[in-house]
């Protein structure tokens, strides 16, 4: 066990992933976070993006969370997400569809408690088909 960190991905929905790791990479706040076994405990917030959850063996899992925080204790990795998918269950057709709703939200004219979540909801969508092509490009 010592090679390993446990990995939990939770959202409102429910568990998302729950399991062992050698590694786990993370969107935080402040730029893209690698945590391995023995990490020093950590909390900080995480924005839209990628997480990847590699295994002993070298294989990899992705999972895209829409924000919430990150805890890492030295033997357990806790994600807490506002929203999370496993990548492969990402809808292109609907990510699309909200990036154009935000971008034509953001063009007219709206206060700014409308234009924050805009935003949000443009950062969460750009997130996504970044993931999305990703994995296309993995694929190919």
């Amino acid at each position: 066990m010592a090679d390993s960190i446990q990995v939990d991905i939770v959202s409102a929905e429910g568990e998302i992933f729950s399991g062992p790791a050698s590694m786990v990479f993370v969107p935080a706040s402040e730029g893209e976070i690698g945590v391995t076994p023995r990490h020093a405990p950590l909390l900080t917030l995480l924005k839209p993006g990628e997480v990847r959850v590699q295994s002993a063996d070298g294989t990899e899992q992705s999972f895209y969370v829409g924000g919430g925080a990150l805890e890492v204790q030295p033997n357990k990795v806790t994600v807490l997400a506002d929203t999370a998918a496993r990548a492969s269950d990402l809808d292109e057709a609907a990510a699309i569809a909200a990036r154009a709703r935000a971008e034509e939200a953001l063009s007219g004219k709206i206060d700014r408690i409308e234009q924050a979540e805009a935003l949000a909801e443009l950062a969460r969508a750009a997130a996504q088909l970044a993931l999305i092509q990703r994995l296309r490009k993995i694929k190919s």
